[in-house]
């Protein structure tokens, strides 16, 4: 039985509905680091959906997506000094009692400024708490990302993939 095998089923949210947006760079490179660990994921990215409308679509992503997780990456820009509203609306479209209460999730805020977003990150901890679920304790906040990745979409900045790493590690046995 692999590390996999034994591991709780974790979504990933590429918290970003813009064409060609670094959230979802950096979202498939916490996913390549997961696989790394022998941990599979699943992605949702937000800019490959409508998340407006409770359809047959957005129950099919519920049902395939969040409802089975247990564990929760949220990667996400700064919009306007917090998070982005496409990642509101579609938390607000879920039924927050299958979907997300009592479930484990980390946060990773990312912005080309020099904050990271950490306010975003600490606006969507207060709405996260309120659903009942348990936030991880290592915010991460990501600066000037659009300079620490390579041409291939990995970190090449060794003390951010550091920090990244020691995030996971802990959230893995959280």
């Amino acid at each position: 039985m692999t590390i996999a095998d034994k591991s709780p089923i974790i979504t990933i949210i590429s918290g970003s509905s813009r064409d060609d947006n670094n959230s979802k760079k950096v979202a498939l490179e916490y996913q390549r680091l997961l696989r790394l660990k022998e941990i599979e994921s699943a992605l949702l990215s937000l800019d490959e959906l409508d998340v407006l409308h409770r359809n047959a679509d957005f129950l099919e992503m519920e049902n395939r997506f969040l409802i089975p997780a247990s564990k929760f990456i949220i990667i996400m820009p700064e919009y306007n000094g917090s998070y982005p509203g496409i990642l509101k609306l579609m938390i607000d479209n879920t039924d927050v009692a299958k979907a997300w209460a009592h479930k484990k999730v980390l946060l990773t805020g990312i912005s080309t400024g020099r904050a990271g977003n950490l306010r975003g990150m600490e606006h969507l901890t207060g709405s996260l708490l309120h659903m009942k679920m348990n936030v991880h304790h290592n915010r991460l906040p990501i600066s000037q990302v659009n300079k620490l990745m390579n041409e291939q979409f990995q970190f090449a900045d060794q003390a951010t993939l550091q920090a990244i790493q020691a995030q996971l590690d802990d959230f893995l046995t959280f």
